[in-house]
This record gives C-alpha cells, structure tokens and sequence, in this order.
C-alpha cells in the first residue's frame, strides 16, 4: 500500500512518514462528543504552553523541526500559527466534519503535520517522494499548484495527493461519504519514531469516539534509512 521512493531516502534519511488506515468509519457533522474531547483539548494547550510567547513557543523541538524545513522554502509553518492562535488568542480549533476535525485535534496535540484522504479514491500503492518542481496537482480548494523543488509529496499512480508546502489535494479529500479513511503524516529531520506513533494514536482514538465499530487496518511509521 505504501512505497518510499529512493530520492527521499537520500534527501531525507533523517525524516518519518506515518500511515494510519480506518475501515468502516463515518463522518458525521457533528459529533457532541468529540466536541467536549476539543473542548479539553483546547483547555489543556492553553495550560501547557501558559505564559510562553511567540519565541518560546516557536523552540518546542517539533516546531523547530519543521520551521527549518519551512524555511528551507521561505514559508512558515502553518500549525504553528495555528497554535498561537488558540494559546496567545483563545480561538478554537475550527469546527468541521467528524473525520477531518480527528486530525486537526490531534495536530495540534502533537504539532505534526498530517493529511486526510479517502482510501475509496486513490489508486494504490501510494509512493512517498520528493517533487522534481515539474510536478502540479489541484489543491483543496480548487486551485492548480506546482510543487517546490526538494517539497516531500505522496502520490497515487493518478498524481499528487499531498505535499508538505502546498497540503492535500480535492480529488482524495474526504467527505461526508467517506467509509475508508488514510492518514499520512510528514516527519522531518528531528522528531523520532515514538513521536509519530503516538500521533497516529490520537487520531485513532479521536476517530474511534464516534465510529467506535471501526477498525485499524495500518498503524506503521516508516523511516528514510
């Protein structure tokens, strides 16, 4: 189901990809209770992160992981801001379908970086690479985009699905019909193996909160070396 290709494990020998598969899920609007999971969630960032402004939030050591990968493009980790958002600001982690609303919980619990498709639409096995920059896929939002030179990318043998920079792609998105669920995340240089494993466990938990008869097909980090 899932290949590494051999230019990421030479670009990226230091970095993970972790692989979540959920059969026989659902994907309501609204879940109450995964709401007041949020809800603690939320709470608990404010508490855990009390007092620390914008630079000593940005020294946790996954965000500095990924801000060096971020800056490696001149972009700035979205996640981050996310974070500040809710800890320095007091907004709320955004409100959407059960599924995708898992992930964003768990993101921003332990700040990696994770896509959202489902499995019903890819065609397998999935390849993670690094993009050429000829590569160009149609974000979630309906716009074209090529890739970056050296951006990590999961593909299908149909295209692009997810890249770190620009994130995932609509032709896999998952919807209020989605039953088979994958989750990828990115890992680079910096943040290690139980790290990651622990995130592919938040999301199972938080998924298993309203589709408690799913089942885990994939739980599996991969490395580059």
């Amino acid at each position: 189901m899932f290949e590494i290709s051999s230019a990421w494990k030479t670009t990226y020998p230091e970095a993970l990809a972790g692989v979540l598969v959920i059969r026989g899920v659902s994907n309501p609007s609204h879940s109450p209770e995964l709401e007041s999971k949020k809800a603690a969630l939320e709470e608990d960032l404010r508490a855990r992160f009390s007092g620390q402004g914008r630079a000593m939030i940005a020294a946790h050591p996954v965000l500095q992981a990924y801000g060096d990968y971020y800056r490696q493009f001149k972009k700035t980790y979205h996640i981050q801001l996310q974070l500040e958002s809710i800890v320095l600001k007091g907004k709320s982690i955004p409100s959407v379908a059960a599924l995708v609303e898992s992930m964003f919980m768990a993101e921003m619990q332990d700040l990696l970086l994770t896509a959202g498709h489902d499995l019903d639409t890819l065609q397998l096995p999935l390849t993670l690479d690094v993009a050429t920059g000829t590569e160009g896929y149609t974000l979630l939002r309906g716009e074209e985009q090529t890739l970056k030179p050296g951006d990590m990318m999961i593909r299908d043998p149909r295209g692009v699905i997810s890249s770190i920079i620009y994130g995932p792609d609509q032709r896999t998105q998952i919807t209020p019909d989605t039953r088979n669920v994958i989750f990828t995340v990115y890992a680079p240089a910096g943040i290690d193996e139980k790290t990651v494993t622990e995130h592919l466990e938040h999301i199972k938990a938080n998924v298993l909160v309203f589709a408690p008869g799913a089942q885990v097909d994939i739980l599996k980090v991969y490395k580059g070396k």
